[in-house]
């Protein structure tokens, strides 16, 4: 006889899964200054060794998104929960920035494998509510910011103890969430319980071989400190339009499909970038800003995590693509206010903007994928989740660069750019949403 689903058990223990990835964030946004104070890197090779953390993430969710519904999901679980083991203790044993970016290549394969599973998981267990209990299940990724941010504060800023001491503590919600998940019946994707066809899902993903070669390449400039994207060289914009045009080819004319996805996916890219990036960097950033760093993140990712929980009414209201508009918005004048904040409470200030900014767009994009292209399955979603992942892998030692040379302020001028395309981007999607419904 077969085991009957608990979904409630099975939600608890993604929530708890998803902890363990947001911890590991909260903690690389502390330890960077540990890393270049005690161990002599600068911003851009802690930039580089961070690296993997995001495209080991984008590995996992691609991999996890082809293989998912031949493997089954409980062992995608599984790979998550024996890859964040591994890499929470190399990260322990960690001293140069080889070792960081061994530890970080499994932490990012775990918290790659957590959101491979468990995004499709939530859509197949709340099929009516899909894009209010995705806000739900990432309210714990702000939710472990905060958590990781005030024990990282206390522990290490006020007790003067190790940051090994605050790593170990990830053990605890680790254990919990396989606790959890262990023994449970795990129902199969939304994909497969539709009927939809392999083939199908790999069609409504628009140009799935075009964008699985780019982000790859994204990888590699990521992971190969000599591969540097430089903006103001036109090799860049060159193959920018190359990639353009091979989705357009791809999706046009092989697949004859409308090119939504890829669409979506470029916001997914630029809003991504504006939130992990920004927030990655926050002690850098922020570092001469009156107030402690972390507290500042704190505050933003508390506000990212309440907003995530009671998500349901706005999304009700505006629809995902005037969400993700309005968020767009206010991030642009979020990051504005933060590059010119001088002392504590404008500093402050603009970090509450920025983070009412910020605060929906990665759940909100994975809903949209779900609710108006649900035939792209848990690639779709895997893809969506990765690419953000990515992304921020190669913005990451770009703002480190800019760290360095042009200063914290100005580089937050420069990240502005990010959502102010964004803006342009979401007007678009929402005249396409209004004029052709896809559910």
């Amino acid at each position: 006889m077969t085991k009957p689903i608990n979904s409630s058990r099975l939600f608890i223990a993604s929530c708890l899964a998803l902890l363990v990835t947001s911890l590991t964030f909260a903690i690389r946004a502390k330890i960077e200054g540990v890393f270049g104070s005690d161990y002599g890197l600068t911003s851009e090779e802690i930039g580089w060794a961070f690296g993997p953390a995001f495209w080991g993430f984008t590995v996992a969710m691609y991999v996890g998104g082809l293989i998912i519904d031949a493997v089954k999901t409980k062992n995608i679980v599984w790979l998550a929960f024996s890859s964040h083991l591994i890499g929470l203790i190399l990260l322990l044993l960690a001293k140069d920035k080889t070792m960081l970016f061994i530890s970080n290549v499994f932490i990012g394969f775990g918290n790659g494998s957590v959101e491979a599973a468990c995004n499709p998981l939530i859509a197949s267990i709340y099929p009516k509510e899909k894009t209010r209990m995705l806000n739900r299940f990432h309210v714990w990724f702000p939710g472990g910011i905060v958590i990781g941010g005030i024990l990282a504060w206390l522990l290490m800023t006020k007790l003067g103890l190790s940051w090994q001491l605050l790593t170990s503590l990830l053990f605890i919600p680790l254990a919990l969430y396989g606790y959890l998940f262990f023994g449970q019946n795990i129902p199969e994707t939304e994909r497969v319980s539709s009927g939809v066809s392999y083939k199908d899902m790999l069609k409504n993903v628009g140009a799935p071989f075009t964008i699985i070669a780019l982000v790859s390449f994204m990888i590699l400039a990521a992971s190969v400190p000599s591969i540097k994207i430089d903006f103001n060289s036109s090799l860049t914009y060159i193959v920018l339009a190359v990639i353009v045009i091979a989705v357009i080819v791809e999706g046009l004319v092989v697949n004859k499909i409308n090119l939504l996805f890829p669409l979506v996916l470029f916001g997914m890219f630029l809003t991504a970038c504006t939130e992990l990036g920004t927030n990655q960097w926050t002690n850098a950033l922020l570092s001469n800003a009156g107030i402690d760093p972390m507290i500042v993140l704190v505050v933003i990712t508390g506000i990212m995590a309440v907003g995530r929980f009671f998500a349901g009414p706005l999304i009700h209201k505006l629809n995902p693509p005037g969400v993700l508009l309005g968020s767009s918005v206010i991030s642009v004048v979020g990051l504005y206010l933060l590059s010119s904040a001088e002392g504590a409470g404008m500093t402050m200030f603009s970090a509450i903007v920025f983070a009412v900014g910020v605060c929906y767009f990665w759940p909100t994009m994975l809903g949209f994928v779900s609710e108006y292209i649900p035939k792209s399955g848990a690639l779709g979603l895997s893809i969506m989740g990765g690419a953000g992942m990515v992304a921020t892998s190669v913005i990451l030692p770009i703002m480190g660069r800019s760290i360095d040379t042009a200063g914290p302020q100005l580089t937050l001028r420069y990240m502005t750019i990010l959502p102010a395309i964004l803006v342009v981007l979401f007007v678009f999607l929402n005249i396409y949403v209004r004029k052709k419904p896809n559910h």
